[in-house]
């Protein structure tokens, strides 16, 4: 596995771990009530590392229920990176655009991890978000490398030496080419495939519709973005 990719999936497994341990579950049994104040539903801000619209390290199951209404939450279990263990997460289902999902960092359910599966109405303030174009990310982050597409952590983008470099470790981008990118343009698809750091700038990407498909976010840290 190419050295920073292998930096970049170690990292993003430490933090998923660290923002969902089986030790913090054994460790943190007592729930500490965030008292939450009116609630704009219409705030869609992502800060990384700081807050998802109300929803801070320090809300709790009872403070989702709360802000957003017993109706439309939904709890399931969710595997962990690399399918590492079993952890509690909770769907808020705020309609196609606004929803996202909640993943604990303990079995109280009252301090979380990570937040992600956002809809479309979610960004960061620079305007990054689920369905953000690679001519956009570009604009925004000045020229950076991502991951070949096709494999475990296809189309993660890098923040180091970017414009948003602070993001590193607080936020994850990762990006997907079309539905039929690779059908209709197999050999640029398979030029920006597989296990190697890409530049965005390589022409290979311009014809696959290269969008941001996912994004996590990590509340868990003690350490400021």
């Amino acid at each position: 596995m190419n050295t920073t990719i292998k930096s970049i999936a170690i990292a993003s497994v430490t933090l998923f771990l660290v923002a969902a341990s089986p030790v913090a579950i054994a460790t943190n049994s007592l729930p500490q009530i965030t008292v939450a104040q009116s609630v704009n539903l219409r705030d869609t801000l992502i800060i990384p590392g700081e807050r998802v619209g109300p929803v801070t390290r320090n809300t709790s199951r009872r403070d989702l229920a709360r802000l957003f209404g017993e109706s439309r939450l939904r709890d399931k279990t969710i595997s962990g990176a690399e399918g590492i263990g079993q952890f509690a997460a909770t769907d808020v289902n705020l309609g196609r655009e606004r929803s996202f999902t909640v993943v604990w960092s303990n079995s109280a359910q009252n301090q979380v991890g990570t937040v992600r599966n956002f809809g479309t109405a979610w960004k960061t303030r620079e305007g990054i978000g689920v369905g953000t174009s690679l001519t956009e990310l570009r604009r925004i982050l000045g020229e950076f490398q991502l991951s070949g597409l096709a494999w475990d952590y296809g189309g993660t983008v890098v923040f180091e030496r970017t414009r948003l470099a602070r993001y590193q470790g607080g936020l994850t981008l990762v990006v997907d080419a079309a539905p039929d990118a690779a059908q209709r343009f197999p050999n640029n698809y398979q030029a920006v495939s597989g296990d190697s750091l890409f530049s965005s700038n390589n022409p290979n990407w311009q014809r696959l519709g290269i969008k941001v498909a996912a994004m996590t976010v990590y509340l868990a840290s003690d350490e400021g973005i």
